[in-house]
């Protein structure tokens, strides 16, 4: 009898799963649209609150709908309920001999800089979430009783009692991670470039995502290294079965990946996805360089663990800093590099010799109250809600053949318009109206995303951004009509 009622729960739910499914597809219910509380949805199917609410789970986990912290339950962007995971005629690895994105980096960046722009191009969040005078207070504390032994005690591996901290944070999700295995670096780029040096050669095939954060395409430049692009969904990241065709195709020494709110598409992969990447990894003895800046902004529970958390063989440098929750000017990062802790820390002493002792001092100092948490739970409440507002305005003004993929952490929204157009020539068309944006082709070596851009949703969705949203949709549209 209680299988028998078992059975009839899941069909009950399941009933209810397809219905919702049904309603979308025949847009009743539309992108953006709050579908009923669960309450309500009680009162309309006669079903129980827990079959009601296992329902709306099961439509999240497969992306058709998305959870809004005090909200409810909205529908989310039509990408993340498409039938398959990847376009078959899309290249799933792209090989790129000699990687030259700097000078388009340098103009878009540069260009951010232009006076009153709405910067919805900027890497960074909204720095009037920084908890500025709470650290400029411990900075200056630590100025005024730093010893004179400081520059010497915070050489490479860098300050102990800011390792320490470090390695308790990582006890805190159940990693065993010794003070010793850290090194302390002036930001993440810095800890990610000594851990590629430390594990590469001129000339080495490296891969990367596609799309991807165009740092590590600035590095790979930077060191003559070979750039292996393996493609990335929106929703579930990168690809392992290409990743894996890639790996018995090519020797590669390195990969380079995002696993926790990806920039710039946002997703974060499954823990199993994780746990396999470490596994596939180790069969071909490829080292992982992990970069997981965004980790801290996550907007459920939990914060999602690292791929490093399911590496049994020392084979992953977990990098991270604090540039993208505290102060991005500090440029305090690390890495958590196990064995290879002591090459890159020479690596260290022959480039920039050691991150800056105050500020490593500072750090340690403000990271050893209970302030930091405070700050991580109003900064995660105030990226969720502003992250929602833009993704609305977007899908409000945005003509319906252009996607906003929506995920749960970090303050980037990644937008695809049709594949005639170019993102570039909407960047310039922008930039004239004084609104800055990140063009695709920032994050690849290819012209794939030619038609994609990055959206920063970090800043107040103000009458001025929404205004500026407004105005991108007329171009995006005046585009679209010049092409038909």
């Amino acid at each position: 009898m209680e299988k028998f009622k078992g059975v009839i729960s899941l069909a009950k739910y399941d009933l209810l799963v397809e219905k919702v499914k049904h309603q979308i597809q025949n847009e009743i219910w539309n992108v953006g649209d709050k579908l009923p509380s669960l309450r309500k949805q009680v009162e309309i199917s006669s079903m129980s609150l827990m079959t009601v609410l296992h329902a709306y789970q099961i439509l999240e986990s497969q992306g058709w709908i998305v959870s809004h912290a005090r909200s409810g339950y909205f529908v989310a962007p039509k990408i993340q309920y498409a039938n398959s995971e990847h376009n078959s005629s899309d290249a799933a690895i792209h090989t790129t001999e000699n990687v030259d994105i700097n000078n388009l980096i340098f103009d878009v960046l540069q260009a951010s800089r232009t006076p009153n722009i709405i910067d919805f191009g900027s890497v960074y969040p909204d720095p009037k979430l920084y908890p500025r005078l709470q650290v400029n207070r411990a900075l200056m504390a630590a100025a005024s009783t730093m010893p004179t032994s400081s520059a010497l005690d915070n050489l490479p591996p860098g300050n102990k009692d800011l390792r320490q901290i470090i390695s308790k944070r990582y006890a805190a999700q159940g990693m065993n991670v010794h003070p010793d295995e850290i090194v302390i670096t002036a930001g993440a780029l810095e800890a990610l470039n000594l851990s590629l040096q430390a594990v590469t050669q001129p000339g080495d095939w490296v891969v990367v995502e596609s799309p991807t954060f165009y740092g590590s395409l600035q590095s790979l430049q930077r060191l003559n290294l070979r750039a292996l692009s393996v493609r990335a969904h929106p929703r579930n990241g990168i690809d392992l079965d290409s990743l894996e065709k890639a790996l018995q195709s090519h020797s590669v020494k390195a990969c380079w990946l995002m696993t926790n709110h990806q920039n710039p598409l946002g997703c974060t992969l499954s823990n199993e996805k994780k746990g396999r990447l470490i596994e596939l990894l180790a069969e071909y003895n490829v080292y992982l360089i992990e970069d997981d800046v965004y980790s801290e902004l996550y907007f459920g529970s939990k914060k999602p663990l690292p791929a490093k958390a399911f590496d049994q063989q020392g084979m992953t440098m977990h990098c991270s800093s604090f540039s993208k929750t505290l102060v991005a000017g500090f440029r305090i990062g690390w890495v958590a590099a196990g064995k290879m802790a002591l090459p890159i820390q020479k690596l260290q002493l022959m480039s920039t010799l050691s991150a800056s002792a105050p500020i490593q001092l500072a750090l340690a100092k403000y990271l050893s109250t209970r302030n930091y948490e405070k700050h991580l739970r109003q900064m995660r409440r105030i990226l969720e809600q502003r992250k929602f507002t833009t993704w609305q305005i977007l899908s409000t003004y945005l003509p319906s053949s252009v996607n906003v993929n929506y995920s749960e952490g970090g303050y980037f929204l990644w937008v695809e318009l049709p594949k005639h157009m170019s993102s570039i020539d909407l960047y310039h068309q922008a930039l004239k109206e004084n609104i800055s944006i990140s063009p695709g082709k920032m994050f690849s070596a290819s012209e794939k995303f030619d038609h994609c851009f990055r959206i920063n949703s970090s800043f107040e969705c103000l009458a001025s951004e929404e205004k500026a949203i407004k105005k991108l949709a007329e171009l995006i549209q005046n585009s679209i009509n010049k092409g038909a």
